[in-house]
């Protein structure tokens, strides 16, 4: 599901290769200029942003949209080839970091708030798109995979907003990273009894054993490529290549996902956490891809803001208006609920107002719901790209919002 975006589906193969056709690949030339533009829009972004206080998140996007179809249209026979593969890369780094700060005695503080909360969230979008959509008389297959997809979000643009604000550390912080961090399983595991449900006696319970194998699979191998890992980094010393032992079982993770066809991203946030609650000098891993995780990140987010159609906006119409306002007010009210029953004060709200991106994982189930349902496929993908493009732009300023009327408390 998750893997629909991977190079493998996408018929990518290092460029060369795809559907049995030989594929462009671009001039030497090419490729450093695309690349010294792309990393000098990242610079201009975070410079802009300290000037605008509008999040860098949203600059790169708005950069990215600048040089795609809607814009300039520039690099465009490369642009389908490169982001799959900078999306793959980018998310296992961000996943392995997440899993970092999933350690004990986050949990320990947290852990009841964070499963309430990530649940309550994923619930209050669910329902409230459901039954918005079905109030306005769209079919019941449209309603309930709309619902499905509207529990997606992007931890990519969500923890790149904190790590602008410095805010990873205190409790709000925490607790919207492990949200974020448990994000992708309710997704899948929604998604896939949602399909279960409209393809009903046609699909079997196929889809619902599909999310399943993904969600255990993605579990099993974080955690059989973290226990070595995290034996491995306690014996490591500074001097030594931390960073080269780091990126070359993170890219293992990330590569084997791909081939199990599991999640990229949750394999390598349970990995990240097994690391971080079991090896002795855990840390020093996650500081070196910290360390080079950024530029990454930058290509990921203009990438991303490039393959955005604005033209799918119009296509959208109305149903594309109302899915985007039910799911905020959604995500704002399971936020708010879960915050009561944690006893959290106002926080609960602002935490579903922080979760409003969504990007590479809806992308990738309505890609999925549109191979099972075909009926409705054309219809779930335009309301999905469109919807993303405005929460994408919207949905970090929205983030910033909601930590500014949270103080910082450790």
């Amino acid at each position: 599901m998750v893997a629909a975006l991977s190079p493998k589906a996408n018929g990518w193969h290092g460029g060369i290769v795809a559907g049995g056709c030989l594929r462009q690949t671009p001039p030497m030339e090419t490729l450093f200029l695309s690349l010294a533009l792309f990393f000098l829009l990242g610079l201009s972004a975070h410079w802009l942003g300290i000037k605008t206080r509008l999040p860098r998140v949203t600059l790169l996007i708005v950069a990215g949209i600048a040089i795609g179809p809607s814009g300039l249209n520039l690099f465009a026979p490369y642009r389908e080839q490169w982001f799959p593969v900078i999306s793959d890369i980018a998310m296992v780094m961000l996943g392995f970091l997440i899993g970092g700060s999933l350690t004990l005695t986050t949990l320990r503080r947290h852990g009841r708030a964070i499963i309430a909360m990530s649940l309550l969230v994923a619930l209050g979008a669910f329902v409230t798109v459901l039954g918005g959509l079905l109030l306005l008389g769209q079919g019941l297959a449209v309603a309930v995979l709309l619902a499905a997809i509207a529990t997606a979000t992007d931890p990519a643009a969500t923890t790149d907003v904190l790590a602008e604000q410095r805010r990873q550390q205190d409790a709000f912080g925490q607790r919207l990273t492990g949200i974020v961090a448990l994000d992708d399983a309710w997704g899948l595991l929604v998604f896939s009894l949602c399909l279960v449900i409209v393809t009903g006696a046609n699909g079997g319970p196929t889809p619902l054993l599909d999310g399943l194998r993904e969600i255990a699979g993605a579990l099993l191998l974080g955690v059989a490529i973290g226990l070595p890992m995290a034996f491995l980094t306690g014996r490591i010393k500074n001097r030594e290549p931390i960073l080269i032992e780091a990126l070359g079982l993170v890219f293992l993770c990330g590569g084997l996902a791909l081939r199990l066809d599991v999640s990229p991203l949750l394999s390598a946030i349970v990995m990240g956490a097994t690391v971080a609650n079991l090896a002795r000098h855990h840390i020093r891993p996650f500081r070196a891809i910290e360390g080079i995780e950024w530029p990454f990140l930058v290509l990921f987010f203009i990438l991303a803001g490039a393959s955005l159609k604005l033209d799918t906006l119009l296509l959208g119409g109305a149903l594309c208006l109302a899915y985007i306002l039910l799911r905020s007010i959604g995500k704002v009210v399971g936020g708010w609920l879960g915050g009561r029953l944690c006893r959290l004060g106002h926080s609960g709200g602002w935490t579903g107002l922080a979760l409003l991106p969504q990007a590479g994982v809806a992308v990738a189930i309505a890609l999925n719901a549109s191979q099972a349902v075909p009926d409705v496929g054309e219809l779930l993908l335009t309301i999905t790209l469109a919807s993303t493009a405005v929460f994408e732009l919207v949905g970090p300023i929205a983030t910033r919002l909601s930590l500014a009327r949270q103080p910082a408390d450790r």
